[in-house]
């Protein structure tokens, strides 16, 4: 099944996202359970939330990634929703 993980950063939170980067996409990297991943960018182009899509067997897979994603670890996000998604097209 395909999920999506759609997170929306703290305000003024740039930095702690910065900060947390390269252990973040290191994160999205392992497990093989993201299908396709990138940020989420505000008006000026600057990144301020993530989507995540997975392909796992059940949505306590992606909560479990989720609660041990650095940035949710370094408390970036304001709102973290998951939602079972159906691809139609791409």
């Amino acid at each position: 099944m395909l999920v999506a993980l759609i997170a929306k950063d703290k305000a003024d939170a740039l930095d702690t996202r910065l900060k947390n980067r390269a252990a973040h996409v290191e994160h999205l990297k392992s497990g093989g359970l993201v299908a396709q991943a990138g940020p989420l960018l505000n008006a000026n182009g600057e990144m301020c939330g993530s989507l995540v899509i997975f392909d796992v067997e059940s949505v306590a897979q992606v909560q479990e990634w989720a609660a041990a994603d650095p940035y949710a670890k370094a408390d970036l996000f304001e709102s973290v929703e998951i939602i079972p998604w159906n691809r139609v097209i791409g």
